[in-house]
């Protein structure tokens, strides 16, 4: 619009000089029709040129006045114009806004389990099972280490309703004498690794939520992580989204404030009793998880 408007401004220039070029022209190249007679008159020829310079000039003014008039009806249009192309832009940027931190409907966001020797694991499946809005959108996938064989029957008394994969370095680590007593966290640390190579590098999966397999999670576990997906997608500097709260006690969290979040630089652990914490407004019930993607 802003350049229609510019283009109408350059024609009526053009046009006002065509015109006086014109006029001028004619002038200039029209012959004497008359001259002087005695005692000072003007023959009728000399009159009629008069007259007709007049007429001339009344038409010039009158396409003068047309294009000024032509002129002032863009000028006060031209900040509509601009308001209207600005709100538009401000539009389409509220859209995109909204589509930014909207998770899109097709996002898959698996589930990883991990378990070693608990048979209890059932109760975490069976919540998560429970809940879950989609097995296409969140697939659970149990990765095991131990070698437990209880507890592998249990996982695999589900079927293909979860994914069953099992850590096969079973072996001690090697650790420093002072540090032969977190033997086990070396091996959990382990699993972790192998398990999300599996969900990353084999699977193909962007992102996932991590639980452990003491946890039961409540009915908005699925919604708390997917509301906030959008946002660690949109952050670089954020690292995962966390339902755990270290700090989550009685005197420290608003319970009138479920939708409350917290940022910190602390890493908040992949899966925690969920009853002593603030978890996000879904109450003692909510099992903590951890959202991660591939690039943080």
């Amino acid at each position: 619009m802003v350049r229609r408007k510019g283009g109408l401004i350059l024609c009526g220039a053009l046009l006002f000089v065509v015109w006086n070029a014109l006029l001028l022209l004619y002038l200039w190249g029209r012959p004497p029709t008359g001259h002087l007679a005695e005692g000072g008159g003007a023959e009728p020829g000399g009159t009629h040129l008069a007259g007709e310079v007049i007429r001339l000039a009344e038409e010039v003014e009158v396409q003068l006045e047309t294009q000024k008039k032509l002129i002032e009806q863009i000028q006060s249009h031209r900040a509509q114009w601009v308001r209207q192309k600005g709100a538009k832009a401000q539009g389409r940027v509220r859209e995109a806004g909204r589509s930014t931190l909207a998770t899109p409907p097709e996002v898959v966001i698996p589930i990883l389990v991990i378990a070693c020797d608990r048979v209890t694991v059932r109760r975490s499946l069976d919540r998560l099972i429970q809940y879950r809005p989609s097995p296409q959108l969140h697939p659970i996938i149990i990765s095991q280490d131990c070698g437990h064989a209880e507890t592998a029957r249990v996982i695999g008394s589900y079927g293909d309703q979860v994914m069953h994969i099992s850590q096969p370095d079973l072996s001690d680590i090697r650790v420093r004498p002072e540090h032969r007593k977190f033997q086990g966290y070396y091996k959990i640390a382990r699993h972790y690794r192998w398990a999300l190579n599996q969900v990353f590098g084999v699977l193909a999966y962007a992102t996932v939520v991590i639980v452990e397999d003491d946890l039961e999670v409540a009915p908005d576990f699925f919604e708390y992580f997917r509301a906030l997906y959008p946002v660690l997608r949109a952050d670089p500097s954020l690292w995962c989204v966390s339902a755990w709260n270290d700090n989550g006690r009685d005197a420290l969290v608003d319970p009138g404030r479920p939708d409350l979040l917290h940022r910190t630089d602390f890493f908040p652990g992949a899966g925690l009793d969920a009853a002593e914490g603030d978890v996000g407004g879904a109450g003692a019930q909510m099992a903590a998880g951890l959202l991660g993607r591939l690039d943080a």
